[in-house]
Order: C-alpha cells, then structure tokens, then sequence
C-alpha cells in the first residue's frame, strides 16, 4: 500500500513539473528573439532541440538574473525528461515523438529568450555603472578608483 501511495505521489509531482516547465515556455514562447540573439545561437524563427546544449552554453557565459536561476534549471530537467521519452516511449508511438521534437525545440527557444533577457540585462548594468562613473565629481571618483595608501591599518 505504500508503494502505491509513493508511486501516484511521484506521478502527481512529475504531473505538476511538467504543467510547471509548460507554463514558463508559454509565457515567453510569443516574445521575438533580437538579432543579435538569432545570430549568435543561429536561430531562424523556429528552435530546434539539437540547439539546446549550445544555447545553454552561451547562457553560462552571461552573468545570472537572479529570479531565473530556479527557471533554467527546470527547463533543463524538462528537456532531459524528454530525451527519455524520445529514446524510449516516443520510438513505439509516432505522434508521442512529434510532440517531444516540438517540446524540446521550444526548450531551445525558452533558452534563447532567456540569453536575450541576460544580453539586455547586463547591458543595463554595464550602463548604470558607466553613469554612475561620469556622474561623481572628479575629486571623488579618483577617490573611489584610487585607494588611499598613506594610512595604514
């Protein structure tokens, strides 16, 4: 008995996951990608899940939002999630492969949006550090870059 209770708890959880991962790729499935973005991942219009390990490594290499780190990591797992389906359930059954090539390619997009998010992000920060250096006074901004050696501690 309470391996069935754990099995159908397991199974809601992976229900909630999966509803979970789908509702973060809808809320940014409708937003366009930058050219910029569509450049550097080689991204058309439409993503394809071949794409995702190389998206996933352009995003390592921006600085992290820190209200999106909980969000990759699921999607992540979502796509591993669908790898198994696609090597093992999706081979018996030909429309179950169809929708997880079209789910992992929205993964890719999700991830893709995510890298624009983090470009445009860090352009911002990149911006408010170059105002707030133009924007002190001479006096104190040297004393901000240039540490004060003559006291010692």
């Amino acid at each position: 008995m309470a391996t069935l209770i754990f099995i159908l708890s397991a199974l809601a959880l992976l229900q909630f996951f999966i509803s979970y991962c789908r509702s973060l790729i809808a809320a940014c499935i409708k937003q366009p990608l930058s050219a910029e973005v569509r450049d550097v991942t080689g991204i058309p219009n439409t993503a394809a899940g071949e794409d995702f390990a190389r998206v996933i490594q352009l995003l390592d290499l921006c600085p992290e939002r820190p209200e999106e780190r909980g969000r990759i990591r699921a999607i992540n797992l979502y796509f591993r999630l669908l790898n198994v389906i696609s090597s093992t359930v999706a081979r018996i059954i030909p429309s179950l492969r169809a929708w997880t090539e079209m789910e992992r390619g929205q993964c890719t997009y999700f991830a893709a949006v995510t890298l624009d998010r983090r470009i445009a992000f860090s352009r911002d920060m990149l911006a408010q550090q170059i105002d707030t250096s133009t924007a002190l006074p001479p006096s104190v901004s040297s004393e901000i870059l240039i540490p004060d050696t003559k006291h010692s501690f």
